[in-house]
């Protein structure tokens, strides 16, 4: 079986940018509440938020730890 193989004139079309647009709002208030909160998850949250006005080769980057950061804390908390 034979895979295929690049268009006709050796480029591929460019990717669609996102639309423009309104851009997501700001997270939900981290304020004052009664319930305990965890800072990790916190500043995750906060540099996802923060990564929408990035580039999106740096908006990546931001995802990647602000993921890395959730599991690792998800994975302490199981531990406990």
């Amino acid at each position: 079986m034979t895979r295929p193989g690049p268009p006709p004139g050796g480029s591929f079309p460019a990717r669609p940018s996102p639309p423009m647009g309104a851009r997501p709002g700001p997270p939900p208030d981290l304020g004052d509440d009664d319930e305990p909160r965890h800072p990790a998850v916190d500043a995750a949250v906060r540099a996802i938020h923060n990564a929408a006005t990035l580039a999106p080769a740096d908006q990546i980057a931001q995802y990647e730890a602000a993921y890395e950061t959730l599991r690792e804390t998800l994975a302490t908390i199981d531990q406990t």
